[in-house]
Parts: structure tokens; C-alpha cells; sequence
């Protein structure tokens, strides 16, 4: 049996505590704990995002924030890309990533996209039309680099 995801796009303001408390949760269980990284998670911009939840049997198991141009990137921008480890075997990261394009084109009228993509995920982005468009850099000790979707 297929398990459903239920997806909400909230903006910060109509986010509940508990949705907060659970997505930085989960943000730091796999930002900073799973990748051993040290660096600001809340970084001051999740007013300005919108935040797309992916939620299974009344769990985050999923999540995205989406930008608008202007607000990360000259393009509108998808960031903080996260997949439950628990979740990963059910290929939600798809799904999500679908998700939040759509949401893109839905809440800011945008189809251009730049996103700053952990290297190793490359080939998961360009199966969703983003091409590299930088040298790799080093993002708080791990490798990244620019992709853009333009439509």
C-alpha cells in the first residue's frame, strides 16, 4: 500500500507552533546532526519564505522553503530541501520537489529557479530540469553548486 503525503504551503505568520517546532527540528537533525555541520540554521529568512510541509500520519517528513525573486537569489529560489531519514526510501524528495515548483509558479507567478545544490544531489535536481551554472564551492564546509531552472 502506498502511503499518502499530505503537502501544505503555509506562509510564517499561519505556521503553528507545532509545525515550527517540529520543521526546525527536522532541519537540524539532518543539517547539523546527520551532516555534522555547525553553521546558523535559522538564518532570519524563514519570514520571508514560504513553507512547503510534507506530512505523513501527522508528521514533517518533508519540507522546503520557496522564495520569491529578490529574496535569496535574482530567481525565485527553493532551499532548505530536506527528506526525513526515516522518509528517504519512499522517494517524497520527487514529489516535494514538484511541489514546491508548483508552488513557485502558483505564489509568485515565477517559472525561473536558482537554487544552491549540495553537489551530491546534482543528478536528483537535473531529473527536475535544473542545470549546473557554477564552479563547486564550499558552503559551510560542504560542496555545492549554483542550478538554475529556467522555463
Amino acid at each position: 500500500m502506498a502511503e499518502n503525503i499530505q503537502w501544505k504551503i503555509k506562509r510564517f505568520n499561519e505556521l503553528s507552533l507545532q509545525e515550527l517546532y517540529s520543521l526546525l527540528q527536522l532541519r537540524s537533525l539532518v543539517f547539523v546532526v546527520e551532516q555534522n555541520c555547525v553553521y546558523q540554521d535559522i538564518d532570519g529568512k524563514d519570514e520571508k519564505a514560504l513553507h512547503l510541509l510534507g506530512e505523513l500520519e501527522g508528521k514533517i517528513v518533508a519540507y522546503a522553503r520557496l522564495f520569491k525573486a529578490g529574496d535569496y537569489f535574482d530567481n525565485a529560489s527553493i532551499g532548505r530541501v530536506i527528506v526525513h531519514p526515516e522518509a528517504r526510501d519512499k522517494k517524497f524528495g520527487h514529489e516535494m520537489m514538484q511541489q514546491a515548483i508548483e508552488g513557485i509558479e502558483t505564489y509568485f507567478e515565477e517559472t525561473k529557479i536558482t537554487i544552491s545544490a549540495q553537489l551530491y544531489l546534482k543528478k536528483f535536481y537535473e531529473s527536475h530540469d535544473f542545470v549546473q551554472t557554477s564552479e563547486m564551492y564550499l558552503e559551510d564546509d560542504i560542496p555545492h553548486i549554483e542550478m538554475k531552472r529556467e522555463y
